[in-house]
């Protein structure tokens, strides 16, 4: 017996070594705008010593020879000195997600995004309320943050209220907002960011490719029903039962996050939000639908590169901003335009540390650029892997992996990708895949390891949340809770991607597997 009763505790033990492990790692990383300014100090470095050691490549398109440009030389210097703001300027991300952020800002202040959530979980039949849960959670991704703050305790207040554990739906809401990341039904702020992260990783090898919002678009919406039936499957048969009956002093009453419902105010709020959303629709149709129409390209009458793909971002923009002035107007939240202003302010407040990473981030990626370190740690790590005789699945499933671990030391999505994307978008592009693809697969292990992923922004917050049921709770508590939906999701995500691959299906609108040769 007392063999037994050791092999849990040694478990344990070594989990809490692994997880302190990884806690202490991520803390002693600088802050990620430190660490791009760090990388590009170590890019100006890395071309002055790879220069003199008279490091090269093949360029595979012409066959000319790369080397690499020294940013130390004074041609270097003066290039830097000169392009450090059109480099920041520049950045395709920058401007896409300011604008995307405006339109989402008033839809958040208005109480529209909040309100839609409140009805779709009351709308829930009992049977299906884990699913909605989670569901609603992959859908709260539109609208920044909001999931976090709002759905996540919503959701152990609404299992609270039902007589079941209140952990066990705040994990289902967890997992759906913060695991379910890159799954959703509509476009949301962040895939204006990584597309625009993306392109500027893909013009390194082709300077005039371009990749749009909704790259990615098709593989979300099946993703999305797909994870939220995995995180429901995963709510029922392993968290439930491994929780059981909540003993802890919580009452529905004391709580005070009890889901109210819908006023006649703001189901009439609703209403107008809907109409405006459907005039909107009615106008994009009108300039899509008929050949010739004035959303299509004037050249081709293309859909797939038309002005209207290519402008997405500003109907997302459209969208938010009249469906929330709507709303807003009807409920009274916004009385007056200085409202609907102060909302935008309040979402390019919440921009400011964004902007700080981003001027670091731009840095580094023009100097990888402009030294043609990427384009040569491309070809070399195109032709390594080439050399291993990996086919494309097991080397997206590979790509998924390394995400997912990095992850647990790096936080950000957006950061990571600008990291990670100047590297493998160039290296995949030279073995035939597209940019599209790849941050599609990135995509995945970075939202697979979210909800285990102590440097995730919200992680801290999630704890404090499970504190008011499990006050010994802690960063284990939460780890051990979700790491069934991290293995769940990241395993089943594998097996769609594989699927989508074989079947040679697009990832969105325009968006192949393999680039055209």
């Amino acid at each position: 017996m007392a063999m037994k009763e050791r092999k849990p505790k040694a478990k344990a033990s070594r989990l809490a070594w692994a997880l302190g492990w990884i806690e202490r790692v991520g803390n002693a990383l600088p802050h990620p705008a430190t660490l791009f300014a760090l990388f590009a100090l170590l890019l100006v470095i890395l071309s002055w010593i790879l220069g003199e050691l008279g490091l090269s490549a093949i360029n595979p398109k012409d066959g000319s020879v790369i080397h690499p440009v020294q940013l130390t030389s004074r041609a270097g210097l003066h290039w830097i000195l000169e392009h450090t703001i059109t480099n920041f300027t520049g950045f395709a991300p920058l401007g896409t997600v300011v604008v995307a952020m405006l339109g989402i800002g008033v839809a958040e202040k208005s109480g529209l995004v909040g309100t839609a959530l409140r009805l779709l979980l009351h709308a829930a039949p009992r049977r299906l309320l884990t699913f909605v849960i989670v569901l609603a959670g992959v859908l709260s991704n539109m609208a920044s943050d909001v999931g976090y703050v709002l759905l996540v305790p919503l959701g152990a207040s609404i299992f609270l209220s039902v007589g079941r554990h209140p952990i066990a739906g705040l994990a289902a809401a967890f997992a759906g907002v913060s695991g379910g990341f890159s799954a959703n039904l509509l476009l949301g702020t962040i895939d204006p960011l990584l597309a625009g992260i993306t392109q500027e990783a893909a013009r390194i090898v082709d300077p005039g490719y371009s990749v749009t919002p909704a790259c990615n678009y098709y593989f979300m919406v099946a993703s999305t029903l797909v994870i939220a039936a995995v995180g429901t499957w995963v709510t029922e048969k392993l968290v439930v039962p491994r929780l059981g009956s909540y003993q802890g002093s919580v009452s529905i009453e004391g709580e005070g996050q009890e889901l109210q419902p819908l006023t006649a105010l703001e189901k009439r709020g609703l209403c107008w939000a809907l109409l405006v959303s459907l005039f909107l629709l009615g106008i994009v149709l009108l300039g899509l639908v008929p050949s010739g129409g004035f959303l299509r390209s004037i050249e081709t009458d293309s859909v797939l590169h038309s002005p209207f793909m290519h402008g997405i971002v500003a109907f997302i923009f459209a969208g938010g901003f009249l469906a929330g002035v709507a709303y807003g107007v009807a409920v009274g939240t916004f009385k007056s335009d200085a409202d609907v202003v102060k909302g935008m302010k309040e979402a390019m407040d919440s921009l400011s540390l964004f902007l700080v990473l981003v001027f670091f981030a731009a840095q580094f990626v023009a100097f990888f650029k402009y030294s043609n370190l990427g384009i040569i740690f491309a070809i070399k790590g195109a032709e390594a892997l080439k050399a291993s005789g990996l086919g494309a699945i097991p080397l997206m499933l590979l790509f998924i992996v390394l995400t997912g671990l990095l992850n647990l030391c790096m936080g950000s999505a957006s950061a990571k990708w600008a990291f990670m994307a100047p590297i493998f978008v160039p290296m995949f592009m030279l073995l035939g895949y597209t940019p599209e693809l790849v941050q599609g697969v990135y995509r995945i292990g970075d939202s697979a390891t979210n909800i285990i992923s102590p440097m995730m922004s919200f992680f801290a917050l999630i704890v404090a949340f499970v504190q008011r049921y499990e006050p010994k709770a802690g960063i284990g508590t939460v780890i051990a809770t979700m790491l069934p939906y991290s293995l769940a999701f990241m395993l089943v995500w594998m097996v769609l991607l594989a699927i989508w691959m074989l079947l040679g299906l697009p990832l969105g609108p325009g968006a192949g597997l393999q680039l055209s040769r």
